[in-house]
This record gives C-alpha cells, structure tokens and sequence, in this order.
C-alpha cells in the first residue's frame, strides 16, 4: 500500500466490486496460519467480515463463534456454516467465554474528510492512527478469556507496531510476534497475546 492507501481513492481502489464486506486477502491468509497453529478451544473471531478465516480454523478448534457489526458480513459468514452475532467487538460476549479470540482489525489510517459512510470504509478504517478499534478490543479482551486464554492480533506497520505493543502491554499483556510477512508498502505481524502474570496470578503488567 502507498500513502495514495490512506486517502479515499486508494480504499475505492482496495474494495474492488465488493462494497459491502471484506473479502479474504493477504491479511486474512496470514491470521488464518496462525491461528491454525495457536488457536485452542472455544475460539472467538472479531470482525470477521467473509467468515472465511473462522472457516479456516473451524476444523482447529472445538467451537468457533464469529461476530461482526456489519450484518451482511454475518450473513456471508452464516453461509459458510459459522455461528455468527452481530455485536460491535465483543459487546455480545460473557466473562471468560473464550480460549482464543482472533482480530484483523480495520487498519488503514484515514483523513475522516475521505471517509464514506458505508461498511467497507467500516471494514477498512482505523481513523487517523490506524488504531480505532484496536485500543478498544485491547480494553475489552481480557473481560472475555477465559483463565489462560490468549488472542491472535494482526497488526499493520501503517498503524504502528511499536504503538500497538505498548496498547497491549498497558491492557495487560504480553504481546509476542509469531508471523510477519513484508510487502512493498507495509509489514503485517501477527502479535499473539497472553495474560502478564505475577506469582501466578493475572497482573496489569505494571509493578507498583
């Protein structure tokens, strides 16, 4: 992606004929290879725009949930066979539900004078840092795992990796990075997240 990416013409550009849902790209490719190897029991992903990852790792793991806002994405993944709920992130969701929780978050960063009003900008847009919605899942995540869970997170260079380490680190985790892939414009990782733990017990990371 060039900096032409984050302006209107670029995401026109990057949702192609389909206007309506995210479609499996390289991006979706790289969390589905993770989450094939790390992902474990009840397995929750966010945002899932096609259902094609969930379809992914379905055969993985016991129980696969998606959730997306966008009801046209949970009916494209409804058929693909994947339980889906419509819910802004994991609003939906109990205490300690899931083992694995999954996130290609929405990444590009955008001039909010150049957005649409519309569910692909939805499923493209991390507003002006690239990290909309990645600060607010991070806040929201550990209210889901279950005791000793963990998500897979995909980050963008274009929104920050460093940055987003320090997010998750202050949420309370411990982000180690178990794929990466580079492209011309851009780096995607994905950071695989667990719980800071002391003397056993889960922690907000910091020592007082």
């Amino acid at each position: 992606m060039t900096d032409e990416a984050s302006t209107a013409a670029g995401l026109a550009e990057r949702r192609g004929e389909e206007t309506k849902v995210y479609q499996p790209a390289e991006d979706s490719g790289l969390l589905a290879d993770a989450a094939a190897e790390f992902a474990r029991g009840r397995t929750l992903e966010v945002g899932t725009g096609s259902g094609w990852v969930a379809e992914q790792v379905a055969p993985e793991v016991p129980e696969i949930v998606a959730a997306d806002v966008n009801p046209h994405a949970c009916q494209q993944a409804r058929e693909r066979g994947i339980e889906a709920v419509r819910t802004n992130l994991m609003d939906a969701f109990a205490e300690g539900s899931f083992e694995t929780v999954l996130f290609n978050p929405p990444y590009l960063p955008t001039d909010p004078e150049n957005e649409w009003d519309d569910w692909m900008e939805q499923a493209l847009s991390g507003g002006e840092s690239g990290r909309e919605l990645i600060e607010p899942f991070l806040d929201d995540l550990g209210r889901v795992l279950a005791p000793g869970g963990q998500a897979l997170l995909l980050v963008s260079s274009l929104a920050g990796f460093e940055e987003v380490e320090e997010l998750a680190r202050d949420a309370g985790f411990v982000p180690e990075e178990v794929r990466q892939e580079s492209y011309p414009f851009e780096t995607l990782s994905i950071l695989r997240l667990t719980r800071f733990t002391l003397c056993g017990k889960p922690s907000s990371g910091k020592i007082d």
